[in-house]
Protein backbone atom coordinates (compact mmCIF):
# COMPACT_ATOMS: atom_id res chain seq x y z
CA UNK A 1 0.00 0.00 0.00
CA UNK A 2 2.79 2.43 0.86
CA UNK A 3 4.54 1.96 -2.49
CA UNK A 4 1.21 2.44 -4.26
CA UNK A 5 0.68 5.72 -2.44
CA UNK A 6 4.07 7.05 -3.54
CA UNK A 7 3.50 5.99 -7.14
CA UNK A 8 0.09 7.60 -7.12
CA UNK A 9 1.55 10.88 -5.84
CA UNK A 10 3.61 11.19 -9.01
CA UNK A 11 0.46 11.49 -11.08
CA UNK A 12 -1.63 13.62 -8.76
CA UNK A 13 -2.91 16.82 -10.27
CA UNK A 14 -2.83 18.47 -6.87
CA UNK A 15 0.41 20.35 -7.54
CA UNK A 16 1.72 23.84 -7.12
CA UNK A 17 0.76 26.27 -9.87
CA UNK A 18 3.26 26.42 -12.74
CA UNK A 19 5.57 24.00 -10.92
CA UNK A 20 8.60 22.76 -12.78
CA UNK A 21 8.31 19.26 -11.37
CA UNK A 22 6.93 17.52 -8.29
CA UNK A 23 8.81 14.48 -7.04
CA UNK A 24 8.35 12.04 -4.17
CA UNK A 25 10.53 12.87 -1.18
CA UNK A 26 11.21 9.19 -0.52
CA UNK A 27 12.00 6.85 -3.40
CA UNK A 28 10.96 3.81 -1.37
CA UNK A 29 8.42 3.47 1.42
CA UNK A 30 7.58 6.56 3.43
CA UNK A 31 9.19 6.00 6.84
CA UNK A 32 7.37 6.42 10.16
CA UNK A 33 4.13 5.65 8.35
CA UNK A 34 0.92 3.85 9.16
CA UNK A 35 -0.88 2.07 6.35
CA UNK A 36 -3.89 4.30 5.74
CA UNK A 37 -5.58 5.66 2.59
CA UNK A 38 -4.19 8.81 1.01
CA UNK A 39 -6.89 11.43 1.64
CA UNK A 40 -4.90 14.53 0.69
CA UNK A 41 -7.11 17.46 -0.30
CA UNK A 42 -6.46 20.66 -2.20
CA UNK A 43 -8.68 23.72 -2.41
CA UNK A 44 -8.47 27.47 -2.95
CA UNK A 45 -9.80 29.61 -0.11
CA UNK A 46 -11.72 32.89 -0.39
CA UNK A 47 -8.43 34.81 -0.58
CA UNK A 48 -7.20 32.78 -3.53
CA UNK A 49 -4.67 30.85 -1.44
CA UNK A 50 -4.05 27.20 -2.31
CA UNK A 51 -4.60 25.12 0.82
CA UNK A 52 -3.38 21.53 1.01
CA UNK A 53 -4.56 19.36 3.88
CA UNK A 54 -4.24 15.79 5.17
CA UNK A 55 -0.75 15.38 3.69
CA UNK A 56 0.59 11.87 4.33
CA UNK A 57 2.80 11.47 1.24
CA UNK A 58 5.50 14.19 1.23
CA UNK A 59 6.96 15.65 -1.95
CA UNK A 60 9.42 18.23 -3.21
CA UNK A 61 8.45 20.58 -6.01
CA UNK A 62 11.38 22.01 -7.95
CA UNK A 63 11.43 25.55 -9.35
CA UNK A 64 14.34 26.32 -11.67
CA UNK A 65 15.71 29.81 -12.47
CA UNK A 66 15.72 30.96 -16.11
CA UNK A 67 18.43 29.37 -18.23
CA UNK A 68 21.84 30.86 -17.52
CA UNK A 69 20.70 32.72 -14.40
CA UNK A 70 21.27 30.09 -11.69
CA UNK A 71 23.84 31.19 -9.10
CA UNK A 72 24.23 27.81 -7.39
CA UNK A 73 22.26 28.67 -4.26
CA UNK A 74 19.10 26.76 -3.36
CA UNK A 75 16.40 27.12 -0.72
CA UNK A 76 13.82 24.70 0.66
CA UNK A 77 10.51 26.47 1.39
CA UNK A 78 8.20 25.19 4.15
CA UNK A 79 4.70 26.71 3.93
CA UNK A 80 2.86 27.50 7.13
CA UNK A 81 -0.51 26.39 8.43
CA UNK A 82 -0.29 25.57 12.12
CA UNK A 83 0.91 22.02 11.38
CA UNK A 84 -2.73 21.46 10.29
CA UNK A 85 -2.66 22.52 6.62
CA UNK A 86 -0.15 23.95 4.14
CA UNK A 87 -0.68 27.44 2.71
CA UNK A 88 0.96 26.27 -0.47
CA UNK A 89 0.78 29.30 -2.76
CA UNK A 90 1.49 32.60 -0.99
CA UNK A 91 3.92 30.83 1.38
CA UNK A 92 5.18 28.33 -1.18
CA UNK A 93 5.02 28.49 -4.97
CA UNK A 94 4.80 32.30 -5.16
CA UNK A 95 7.92 32.61 -3.04
CA UNK A 96 9.76 29.99 -5.10
CA UNK A 97 9.15 31.96 -8.29
CA UNK A 98 10.51 35.11 -6.65
CA UNK A 99 13.68 33.25 -5.69
CA UNK A 100 14.03 32.05 -9.28
CA UNK A 101 14.19 35.70 -10.37
CA UNK A 102 17.24 36.03 -8.08
CA UNK A 103 18.88 33.01 -9.68
CA UNK A 104 18.11 30.81 -6.66
CA UNK A 105 16.84 27.27 -7.24
CA UNK A 106 13.81 26.67 -5.02
CA UNK A 107 12.18 23.53 -3.65
CA UNK A 108 8.75 23.72 -2.02
CA UNK A 109 8.44 21.01 0.62
CA UNK A 110 5.03 19.42 1.01
CA UNK A 111 5.74 17.98 4.43
CA UNK A 112 3.50 15.60 6.34
CA UNK A 113 0.82 16.99 8.62
CA UNK A 114 1.37 15.50 12.10
CA UNK A 115 -1.30 12.86 12.65
CA UNK A 116 -1.39 9.97 15.13
CA UNK A 117 -3.48 7.97 12.66
CA UNK A 118 -0.93 8.41 9.86
CA UNK A 119 2.44 8.30 11.65
CA UNK A 120 3.99 6.08 14.28
CA UNK A 121 5.56 9.17 15.88
CA UNK A 122 3.87 12.31 14.61
CA UNK A 123 6.24 14.61 16.52
CA UNK A 124 9.17 13.81 14.23
CA UNK A 125 7.35 13.48 10.90
CA UNK A 126 7.77 17.10 9.65
CA UNK A 127 11.42 17.26 10.77
CA UNK A 128 12.05 13.86 9.21
CA UNK A 129 10.76 15.27 5.92
CA UNK A 130 12.78 18.50 6.18
CA UNK A 131 15.97 16.56 6.90
CA UNK A 132 15.24 14.19 4.04
CA UNK A 133 14.78 17.17 1.70
CA UNK A 134 18.21 18.51 2.66
CA UNK A 135 19.65 15.02 2.30
CA UNK A 136 18.20 14.49 -1.18
CA UNK A 137 19.18 17.92 -2.50
CA UNK A 138 22.70 17.71 -1.09
CA UNK A 139 23.27 14.23 -2.56
CA UNK A 140 21.91 15.28 -5.97
CA UNK A 141 23.41 18.77 -6.04
CA UNK A 142 25.19 18.16 -9.34
CA UNK A 143 21.96 17.05 -10.99
CA UNK A 144 20.23 20.24 -9.87
CA UNK A 145 23.18 22.46 -10.77
CA UNK A 146 23.58 23.78 -7.24
CA UNK A 147 26.33 24.11 -4.65
CA UNK A 148 25.91 21.48 -1.88
CA UNK A 149 27.29 24.03 0.59
CA UNK A 150 24.70 26.69 -0.25
CA UNK A 151 21.44 24.99 0.66
CA UNK A 152 19.13 27.07 2.83
CA UNK A 153 15.77 26.47 4.46
CA UNK A 154 12.89 28.90 4.76
CA UNK A 155 9.61 28.69 6.62
CA UNK A 156 6.48 30.67 7.38
CA UNK A 157 4.65 30.47 10.71
CA UNK A 158 4.57 26.74 11.66
CA UNK A 159 6.74 26.16 8.59
CA UNK A 160 9.11 28.62 10.27
CA UNK A 161 9.09 26.39 13.33
CA UNK A 162 10.01 23.46 11.10
CA UNK A 163 12.81 25.45 9.44
CA UNK A 164 14.10 26.56 12.85
CA UNK A 165 13.94 22.99 14.11
CA UNK A 166 15.94 21.80 11.09
CA UNK A 167 18.44 24.58 11.87
CA UNK A 168 18.93 23.51 15.49
CA UNK A 169 18.43 19.71 15.52
CA UNK A 170 20.75 18.67 12.69
CA UNK A 171 23.28 16.88 14.92
CA UNK A 172 20.65 14.27 15.77
CA UNK A 173 18.84 13.28 12.55
CA UNK A 174 15.50 11.66 13.27
CA UNK A 175 13.91 8.52 11.88
CA UNK A 176 15.10 5.24 10.46
CA UNK A 177 16.21 6.79 7.15
CA UNK A 178 18.93 8.89 8.79
CA UNK A 179 22.40 8.32 7.36
CA UNK A 180 25.77 10.07 7.38
CA UNK A 181 24.66 12.88 5.08
CA UNK A 182 25.03 16.35 6.56
CA UNK A 183 21.51 17.70 7.18
CA UNK A 184 22.56 21.11 8.49
CA UNK A 185 21.09 23.94 6.39
CA UNK A 186 23.65 26.53 5.33
CA UNK A 187 21.29 29.40 6.16
CA UNK A 188 17.71 29.93 7.25
CA UNK A 189 14.99 32.49 6.55
CA UNK A 190 12.17 32.60 9.09
CA UNK A 191 9.02 34.58 8.36
CA UNK A 192 6.69 35.26 11.32
CA UNK A 193 7.90 31.92 12.69
CA UNK A 194 6.60 29.88 15.55
CA UNK A 195 9.79 29.42 17.57
CA UNK A 196 8.68 28.42 21.04
CA UNK A 197 6.18 26.00 22.55
CA UNK A 198 6.33 27.89 25.84
CA UNK A 199 3.96 30.59 27.06
CA UNK A 200 4.56 32.99 24.15
CA UNK A 201 4.51 30.35 21.43
CA UNK A 202 1.61 29.14 19.31
CA UNK A 203 -0.54 26.64 21.17
CA UNK A 204 -2.27 25.31 18.05
CA UNK A 205 1.02 24.36 16.39
CA UNK A 206 2.30 22.82 19.60
CA UNK A 207 -0.85 20.77 20.10
CA UNK A 208 -0.65 19.45 16.56
CA UNK A 209 3.01 18.44 16.78
CA UNK A 210 3.48 17.19 20.35
CA UNK A 211 -0.06 16.74 21.61
CA UNK A 212 -2.10 18.50 24.26
CA UNK A 213 -0.22 17.07 27.21
CA UNK A 214 3.48 17.07 26.28
CA UNK A 215 6.26 16.46 28.77
CA UNK A 216 8.45 19.31 29.96
CA UNK A 217 11.32 17.72 28.03
CA UNK A 218 9.31 17.71 24.80
CA UNK A 219 8.34 21.36 25.20
CA UNK A 220 12.00 22.26 25.78
CA UNK A 221 13.14 20.19 22.81
CA UNK A 222 10.82 21.94 20.38
CA UNK A 223 11.24 25.44 21.83
CA UNK A 224 13.99 26.32 19.40
CA UNK A 225 15.19 29.43 21.23
CA UNK A 226 16.63 26.95 23.76
CA UNK A 227 18.30 24.81 21.09
CA UNK A 228 20.53 27.40 19.39
CA UNK A 229 24.26 26.66 19.44
CA UNK A 230 27.29 28.25 17.82
CA UNK A 231 26.77 25.78 14.93
CA UNK A 232 23.28 27.08 14.14
CA UNK A 233 23.25 28.51 10.59
CA UNK A 234 22.93 32.24 9.87
CA UNK A 235 19.34 33.48 9.96
CA UNK A 236 17.17 36.23 8.55
CA UNK A 237 13.90 36.89 10.40
CA UNK A 238 10.78 38.88 9.49
CA UNK A 239 7.86 39.60 11.83
CA UNK A 240 5.16 42.18 12.52
CA UNK A 241 4.89 43.76 15.94
CA UNK A 242 1.11 43.48 15.94
CA UNK A 243 1.05 39.75 15.14
CA UNK A 244 -1.67 38.43 17.44
CA UNK A 245 -1.41 34.84 16.24
CA UNK A 246 2.33 34.28 16.70
CA UNK A 247 3.76 37.02 18.96
CA UNK A 248 6.83 38.85 17.70
CA UNK A 249 8.61 37.63 20.83
CA UNK A 250 9.15 34.35 18.99
CA UNK A 251 11.48 35.99 16.48
CA UNK A 252 13.05 38.22 19.12
CA UNK A 253 13.93 35.27 21.34
CA UNK A 254 15.50 33.36 18.46
CA UNK A 255 17.43 36.45 17.38
CA UNK A 256 18.67 37.00 20.93
CA UNK A 257 19.68 33.35 21.28
CA UNK A 258 21.69 33.59 18.05
CA UNK A 259 23.35 36.78 19.26
CA UNK A 260 24.40 35.10 22.50
CA UNK A 261 25.94 32.15 20.62
CA UNK A 262 27.72 34.29 18.03
CA UNK A 263 25.46 33.21 15.16
CA UNK A 264 24.97 35.80 12.42
CA UNK A 265 21.38 37.03 12.57
CA UNK A 266 19.40 39.82 10.91
CA UNK A 267 15.84 40.82 11.70
CA UNK A 268 13.16 43.03 10.17
CA UNK A 269 10.24 43.97 12.43
CA UNK A 270 7.33 45.89 10.98
CA UNK A 271 5.06 47.87 13.34
CA UNK A 272 2.00 46.45 11.57
CA UNK A 273 1.11 43.61 9.24
CA UNK A 274 -0.47 41.02 11.45
CA UNK A 275 0.10 37.36 10.63
CA UNK A 276 0.20 35.41 7.39
CA UNK A 277 0.94 38.24 4.97
CA UNK A 278 3.25 36.15 2.79
CA UNK A 279 5.53 38.29 0.65
CA UNK A 280 3.27 41.33 0.79
CA UNK A 281 2.87 43.21 4.04
CA UNK A 282 0.19 45.70 3.02
CA UNK A 283 1.11 48.09 5.83
CA UNK A 284 4.30 49.13 4.05
CA UNK A 285 5.61 49.73 0.54
CA UNK A 286 8.82 47.95 1.48
CA UNK A 287 9.24 44.42 0.16
CA UNK A 288 11.01 42.21 2.67
CA UNK A 289 12.15 39.92 -0.13
CA UNK A 290 14.39 42.79 -1.25
CA UNK A 291 15.95 42.72 2.22
CA UNK A 292 16.39 38.97 1.91
CA UNK A 293 18.17 39.40 -1.42
CA UNK A 294 20.52 42.02 0.05
CA UNK A 295 21.20 39.81 3.06
CA UNK A 296 21.94 36.81 0.87
CA UNK A 297 24.32 38.92 -1.22
CA UNK A 298 26.12 40.11 1.91
CA UNK A 299 26.46 36.54 3.19
CA UNK A 300 27.84 35.21 -0.09
CA UNK A 301 24.73 33.17 -0.94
Amino acid sequence: MKKLLITTSLFMTIAYANAQSEMPLYTKEVPNYKDIPNTQKSETDKNGILIISEVTVPTLTLYVPPKGKSNGTSVIICPGGGYSILAASHEGSDVAKEFNKMGVTAFVLKYRIPNDKAQIDKSIAPLQDAQQAIRVIRKDAIKYGINPNRIGIMGFSAGGHLAATASTHFLKPVGENADETNVRPDFSILIYPVISFKEFGHKGSANQLVGTNPTTEMIELYSNETQVTKETPPVFLVHAGDDNAVPVKNSLMYYEACQKKGVSASIVIYPKGGHGFGMNNKSTKEKWMDNVKNWMDSMGF
